[in-house]
């Protein structure tokens, strides 16, 4: 589908959604368990350092952001693969109490479960993630079940499996379903990719990585070149950057006590498409995404951090988040 192209930070996307849908937005990628280990301050090579906090949690990107959409009302559908261990099983029985369908994920045999060791300074929440994913998680052809697929009003995605991401937005894309994707880093066919989704929210690392350029805003407005949907820079604490009418725009994040960093960014996505479901003008949407990613930061763990909506909504009305600065 085409996206409308924005005339003002005030103005909205007014997204034709389909109609007939069983489910308003459907997520298909990883899913994670992470490690999470608080440590006084990130470790030097060749010492050692005490972890003062430890927990074993669910995260993972899209599962993430569907998991922040389902809590928030909306009729949610999670795909994806687990392995038949116990960290597979500690994913799917974290699903239990939630309204959240995930009667599409399907469990690999003999295969590990993905999962993360993730070290988070103490001082500044800020974290570093060490990850490992068998590649028999990937999707074969047949395994992918478009019917499922295309049956929400919007496809999010991530890009680690993306031969079978490709298969999925294009086909979405062809029943004029908007897709979305989370990329944190450079992957296989990712111009291919790039060129199947409407709405492109990337970290600023992955925007450094694919243009080779360091300075965060130059590295956006290289990166705008390449793409002809809507982009989305997620800048940790600093909020977001976006192109609108031409220019590049800085939308302040929120002063928040960091915890724990993990998830604030797959928060950030769940809560675009959430003010892309309502229909929320541009610059709601941003205040929004920023205040829920930067509530998330006060809570060990991705899945943690996802706040009520009444609490995010009491956040950002009160904040000056609506205004941003050009660049």
């Amino acid at each position: 589908m085409k996206i409308k192209k924005l005339k003002s930070p005030s103005d909205t996307f007014n997204v034709s959604f389909p109609t007939g849908k069983k489910y308003e937005v459907v997520g298909f990628g990883l899913n994670s368990v992470d490690h999470l280990c608080v440590v006084p301050e990130y470790p030097h090579v060749n010492t050692k350092t005490e972890i003062v906090q430890y927990k074993k949690l669910p995260g993972g990107q899209v599962a993430t952001a569907i998991l922040f959409l389902s809590r928030l009302g909306c009729h949610a559908h999670y795909m994806g693969k687990v392995g038949d261990d116990d960290l597979g099983r500690l994913v799917l029985d974290s699903f239990e109490s939630e309204s959240l369908d995930i009667s599409s994920i399907l469990i690999e045999k003999n295969v590990p479960t993905q999962s993360a060791f993730i070290i988070i300074d103490g001082k500044s929440g800020e974290r570093t993630i060490l990850w490992q994913r068998n590649e028999k998680l990937n999707y074969g052809r047949s395994e992918l079940d478009m019917e499922r697929i295309c049956n929400g009003k919007i496809l999010h995605l991530d890009g680690y499996d993306s031969r079978a991401a490709i298969i999925a937005a294009s086909k979405c894309r062809e029943e004029g379903i908007p897709v979305s994707i989370d990329l944190d880093m450079v992957v296989t066919d990712c111009d291919a990719l790039m060129d199947t989704v409407d709405f492109l929210i990337v970290s600023s690392d992955f925007s450094r990585e694919y243009t080779g350029i360091t300075d965060v805003y130059e590295s956006f407005r290289s990166l705008r070149n390449s793409f002809n949907g809507f982009l989305v820079m997620t800048a940790g604490a600093s909020g977001a950057l976006v192109s609108v009418a031409g220019e590049c725009l800085a939308f302040p994040g929120i002063k928040v006590p960091a915890v724990d960093t993990t998830g604030a960014g797959d928060i950030f996505h769940g809560a675009f498409i959430y003010g892309l479901l309502q229909n929320w003008p541009l610059d709601r949407i941003m205040a929004f995404s920023n205040t829920a990613a930067g509530l998330s930061c006060g809570y060990l763990g991705a899945q943690s951090g996802i706040r009520p909506l009444d609490e995010i909504l009491r956040w950002f009305k009160k904040t000056d988040l609506f205004s941003f600065r050009r660049f």
